[in-house]
C-alpha cells in the first residue's frame, strides 16, 4: 500500500466513538443517516445472528455503490477487501469485539469511505491524463517482500509467482504511487515549506519567568470605608412599597385619589392593581441609594420620594412606561459605617459596580513594587516584602495553548488553578508583556482575573534542534490529517457519488 493509505490506517486506530462524532460536527447531513441505520441495527441484536465480516461473501453482488460510474465493490483481494481487514485488525487490536453489529456496521463503512476515495483519486488522475511510468512501477513491484530473498531481488521467487497474481501486484502498486503523486502535489500545496518553517521557527526561542502578583480583592478595609464616606448617599436606606400601573396617567392618578380618600387601602389597590409586588401588598422591602438610582431615573423624583416621611405617599412618578405610586413604610436612613452589616454592603457594592477602582489600587500597589525593583533588584525586594516568587517556563509564544508547542498550561503555578492558567494563556496582554519585556527586567503591571502580575522574565533560551523539528513534523502531520479528513468528505458529498452502502449492506447481513 502506499504510503498515505498506511498513514491513514494508522490513524484510524483512535476510538470510533470519537472518529463519528468528529464526522458528525464536520459535515451532519452526511452522516445522520449512519447513526439512524446504526440505532436500528443495533435495535435488530436480538433477532439476528452475529455478523461476521469474513464469512458470507462467498457469492452474490457486493457493490456498494458508484464514484463517477464505478462499482464500489467487495471483491476477494481488492482495495475494498484490504480496507475491510484493515478495520477488522484495527478493532481487534481496540479489544472489540468483531460480531458486534454496530462494530461490523462501522468496519464495513470505514472500507466503503476508503473505498471510495481510493477510487475518486485514480479517477481523477485518469482524467489528468496522468500515468506513472511503466519501468517506475517495475522497479518498485521488484522492491516487494514477497520477492526479496536474503535482502535482494530475487528472480526464482518472481518467476515462480503466476503471471495473473503478478498482474495484480503491478496494478496494486501502480495505484499505490498514482496515489502518492496526488498525495504530495496536495500536500504541497496546501502545507508550504515556508510556512511549516515559520510555525517551526516559532518555538524556536522560549523564556524562563518568575512573577509576584498583587490580588485585587486584598483591597484594605480603609479604603472601602474612604469610599463608602465619599458615596454615603448610595448607601441610604429607605423601606418603600409601590404600585405599578401600565394602563395611562388618567387610570393611575384615579386609584391614587381612591387611595387618598380612603375609598381603597394601598395594600388592596397593590393586589388588584399593581404589575408588580401585587402578591406582597406593593411591599419592595429595603432599597438602598444605588438601587434606586436604576429604579427611579428620575433625580428630581428620587429625591421627592427620599425626602418623605413613614407613611405618605408620593405624587405620581412615570419610568419608561409605567406610572408609579409609592408609599414610605420607614423613612430614610443614613448609614453607619461602623456597623459590620454596612461594610459588608459596601464592599459589595464596591466589587460588583467599581472593581475598577480596587483594580486600580492593585495596579498601583504593582508599580511601587516595579519602582522598588529597578532600584534595589528583584531578589531583594521580593525578600523584604516577603513575598512568594512564582517561577515557571521554558515555553514560547504560544496565544492559547497550541499543542504542537510547549504550553503555559503545562506548568502548575502555586495560588493559580487550571482555569487561571487557562485563561492567563487566552490574554493576548500576557503574550505582548511577557516576550517584549527585558530579560532580568519587570514588566509593566497585567491585570488577569482578580490578580495584577508583575513577570520577571530570567533568560531566552533557543530550542533543541530536534524539538523544532518534532513540532515542525507535527504540524505537518496535524494538517495533513485534516486535509485528508477533508478530501474524503469532499468525495463522499461529491455529486460523481452514488451511496447505496446500507442498501447493500441490509441486504447481505439481514437477507430476512
Amino acid at each position: 500500500m502506499a504510503q498515505k493509505d498506511k498513514k491513514t490506517a494508522v490513524k484510524d486506530n483512535e476510538s470510533s466513538s470519537l472518529e463519528i462524532s468528529r464526522r458528525f460536527k464536520q459535515n451532519p447531513a452526511l452522516f445522520i443517516g449512519t447513526v439512524v441505520v446504526l440505532v436500528l441495527v443495533i435495535v435488530s441484536f436480538v433477532l439476528v445472528p452475529a455478523i461476521v465480516p469474513e464469512g458470507g461473501m462467498a457469492g452474490g453482488d457486493y457493490t456498494f455503490g458508484y464514484y463517477d460510474k464505478v462499482p464500489i465493490s467487495w471483491v476477494s483481494g481488492n482495495i475494498f477487501a484490504q480496507y475491510q481487514e484493515q478495520a477488522v485488525r484495527n478493532l481487534q487490536a481496540q479489544g472489540r469485539e468483531i460480531s458486534d453489529y454496530k462494530n461490523a456496521a462501522e468496519v464495513w463503512r470505514w472500507a466503503f469511505e476508503g473505498t471510495v476515495v481510493h477510487t475518486a483519486i485514480l479517477q481523477m488522475m485518469k482524467r489528468s491524463n496522468y500515468s506513472v511510468p511503466e519501468k517506475t512501477v517495475d522497479r518498485e513491484v521488484a522492491r516487494l517482500p514477497q520477492f526479496q530473498e536474503n535482502g535482494r531481488f530475487s528472480p526464482t521467487l518472481y518467476n515462480q509467482t503466476s503471471d495473473s497474481t503478478r498482474l495484480v501486484w503491478w496494478r496494486q502498486v501502480n495505484d499505490d504511487l498514482t496515489k502518492m503523486t496526488f498525495f504530495n502535489d496536495y500536500f504541497d500545496l496546501l502545507i508550504p515549506s515556508t510556512e511549516v518553517e515559520f510555525i517551526a521557527d516559532m518555538s524556536s526561542v522560549m523564556r524562563n519567568f518568575e512573577m509576584v502578583y498583587f490580588k485585587v480583592d486584598d483591597y484594605p478595609d480603609s479604603e472601602f470605608l474612604a469610599y463608602a464616606q465619599e458615596h454615603s448617599d448610595l448607601f441610604d436606606s429607605i423601606h418603600l412599597s409601590r404600585i405599578t400601573i401600565n394602563s395611562s396617567e388618567r387610570e393611575a392618578r384615579k386609584i391614587l385619589d381612591s387611595i387618598r380618600d380612603g375609598t381603597i387601602t394601598f395594600e388592596d389597590a397593590a393586589r388588584t392593581q399593581s404589575q408588580s409586588y401585587a402578591d406582597r401588598g406593593g411591599d419592595m422591602g429595603i432599597r438602598y441609594g444605588y438601587q434606586l438610582e436604576s429604579e427611579i431615573p428620575d433625580a428630581d423624583a428620587r429625591r421627592m420620594i427620599l425626602d418623605l416621611g413613614s407613611g405618605e405617599l408620593s405624587d405620581l412618578v412615570r419610568a419608561d412606561d409605567n406610572w408609579f405610586i409609592f408609599r414610605i413604610e420607614e423613612g430614610l436612613r443614613k448609614p453607619d459605617f461602623k456597623d459590620e452589616a454596612v461594610m459588608e454592603r459596601v464592599r459589595t457594592y464596591l466589587r460588583t459596580f467599581e472593581r475598577g477602582r480596587m483594580e486600580d489600587w492593585a495596579i498601583e500597589q504593582a508599580n511601587e513594587f516595579i519602582a522598588e525593583v529597578n532600584e534595589s533588584g528583584f531578589d531583594d525586594v521580593v525578600r523584604w516584602r516577603n513575598m512568594e516568587r512564582l517561577k515557571f517556563g521554558p515555553f514560547p509564544i504560544n496565544y492559547g495553548g497550541v499543542n504542537i508547542f510547549p504550553s503555559l498550561e503545562s506548568f502548575s503555578i502555586p495560588g493559580f488553578n487550571e482555569q487561571d492558567i487557562q485563561n492567563m494563556s487566552r490574554n493576548e496582554n500576557f503574550w505582548k508583556i511577557a516576550f517584549s519585556t527585558n530579560p532580568l527586567t519587570p514588566s509593566e503591571p497585567l491585570v488577569q482575573g482578580s490578580n495584577v502580575l508583575v513577570l520577571f522574565p530570567l533568560e531566552q533560551i533557543a530550542s533543541e534542534e530536534e524539538a523544532v523539528e518534532s513540532v515542525a513534523s507535527m504540524y505537518s502531520s496535524y494538517v495533513g490529517y485534516i486535509a485528508e479528513q477533508s478530501l474524503q468528505f469532499y468525495f463522499l458529498a461529491s455529486d460523481k457519488m452514488e451511496d447505496n452502502f446500507w442498501d447493500t449492506f441490509f441486504r447481505i447481513f439481514f437477507p430476512n
